[in-house]
């Protein structure tokens, strides 16, 4: 076998696990220590249960993982966020740690397609007293977000957005929400290093899935960075997080 074919099925096999574990350390043992010394002990035990639950669910693929729901967690408390919105929200694992970090008058608007996924977590949210919070919406968020950008009481009224929906519509997602946070609030994007896949060559070997959105990434990657309306900081944690915060 060739050098170079070699080198690109290496990469390829690594990007496969990638696409499963979510997890972009080289090292599993350094992961775990991470989980078990830091995040673990303190996962509140109806984050613990809503994860246990979702991890027999046969999507469970798009469960964040525990240690980016913490430090989104912490970063919530950290800018007194009280006024939220969740764009993709499956069974309600991050939805959860969001409702937890918020003071008890906070708010998240919670938008996902499907209304079944988030009601198998439901049962937990309320068991830890926060389903309150939650304002759920069933249905795709771009005709919600179009509604609220043509009522100005909504301008510039949210301390923090969490998109971790469909990679296509990232940028979508990005022209209406821009409007929707406030000056000096925070919007962050999940999957932005999208297993590593958006640093190999276009000719990689990949699956089709990460094939498929890997330039929907991309561009979405790009045109951020070049925002003039925000800041930006890419986090390498989980399978990348990228944080805007907004300056005009």
């Amino acid at each position: 076998m060739a050098p170079n074919q070699e080198g690109q099925e290496n990469k390829a096999a690594d990007l496969l696990q990638l696409s499963k574990t979510k997890n972009l350390l080289q090292s599993d043992e350094l992961y775990q220590y991470i989980l078990e010394t830091s995040v673990y002990p303190r996962e509140h035990e109806c984050l613990k249960e809503l994860r246990e639950l979702t991890k027999k669910h046969p999507r469970n693929h798009m469960l964040s993982t525990p240690d980016e729901a913490q430090f989104l967690s912490m970063l919530l408390k950290l800018i007194n966020a009280k006024n939220t919105m969740e764009i993709g929200v499956y069974t309600g694992y991050s939805l959860l740690y969001t409702a937890l970090a918020i003071p008890d008058d906070g708010k998240i608007l919670a938008m996902d397609i499907n209304r079944e996924y988030y009601e198998l977590g439901l049962p937990i949210i309320e068991k830890a007293g926060v389903a309150h919070k939650i304002d759920f919406r069933e249905g795709p968020a771009l005709p919600l977000l179009d509604e609220m950008i043509q009522d100005e009481k909504y301008h510039g009224t949210f301390d923090f957005i969490f998109v971790d929906a469909d990679k296509n519509n990232n940028i979508n997602y990005h022209k209406r929400i821009i409007e929707l946070v406030k000056v000096g609030g925070v919007i962050g994007y999940d999957n932005t290093l999208w297993c590593g896949s958006v640093a190999v060559p276009p000719d990689a070997k990949m699956d089709e899935r990460l094939r498929y959105f890997r330039d929907f990434v991309l561009e979405f990657n790009k045109a951020v960075a070049l925002d003039p309306r925000i800041e930006i900081c890419q986090l390498s944690i989980a399978d990348g997080v990228t944080l805007c915060r907004r300056i005009s």
